[in-house]
């Protein structure tokens, strides 16, 4: 199954971009009145006929759409704060995406080694990832913020969690445990050296609940992606 990604979209007419074109035109040889599937980034399949084709821009008409295309049945926003080799953060995006996530948000702690990601980058490697495992909805990556702001930004009605490694927790499958699939889940995965000590006490008094990924020492990537599974396979049965 071949999917492009519409950059606009207006009512029964939809865009792709220079780089989508080419890959269309260039690469799957599509032409003018070719049926093409197309997904919106925020959920929809759109079946559409391909109808013009310029040199950085094509266009189709919109025949049929399918809401919910490739959807997962909870919201999940993930915030973590991000590798010092950067590959393996992008590793994350990219298998997060894959298997379901809704706001992948970059978090600077106060252990964080490294300061800068490139937010578009990001978001370009979900966007293939999110068409390669057939899903219409891109998640979010905002820019990134500082760990204690994010805590001060987290609705007040989500399951927040944020996983550590020392301290009272519980596992993280007993908090996901009996959690409605329509309300939002929110976990935290720190940076190499794990939250500083004022980070847990200050999501302790936001109402975040410390969890534990279990006995093994986990890089921070793998520790992310463990919590996507963990909610993908709670909620997946």
């Amino acid at each position: 199954m071949e999917i492009f990604h519409a950059y606009r979209v207006e009512g029964d007419r939809v865009f792709l971009d220079a780089g989508e074109t080419a890959h269309c035109v260039r690469v799957k040889r599509h032409r003018e009145g070719d049926a093409v599937e197309v997904i919106d980034g925020s959920g929809d399949l759109l079946r559409c006929r391909l109808d013009s084709v310029g040199p950085g821009e094509a266009s189709a008409t919109v025949l049929s759409r399918e809401a919910g295309f490739g959807a997962h049945p909870y919201r999940l926003t993930v915030g973590v704060c991000p590798t010092k080799n950067a590959d393996r953060y992008e590793w994350f995006v990219e298998k997060a995406t894959e298997i379901g996530v809704d706001v992948l948000a970059t978090l600077f702690a106060d252990r964080s080694e490294r300061r800068v990601m490139k937010g578009e980058r990001l978001r370009k490697l979900a966007l293939s990832a999110a068409k390669q495992s057939l899903k219409g909805a891109i998640p979010s990556i905002p820019e990134p913020v500082t760990v204690k702001d994010f805590i001060r930004s987290a609705s007040s009605g989500a399951l927040k969690l944020i996983a550590c490694c020392y301290g009272d927790r519980i596992p993280l499958t007993q908090a996901l445990a009996g959690a409605a699939a329509d309300r939002e889940i929110i976990i935290l995965i720190g940076p190499e050296g794990d939250f500083s000590p004022q980070e847990l006490k200050m999501a302790d008094e936001a109402g975040f609940v410390a969890v534990s990924l279990g006995d093994s020492r986990l890089r921070t990537e793998t520790a992310a992606l463990a919590s996507v599974c963990a909610v993908y396979f709670n909620f997946c049965k």
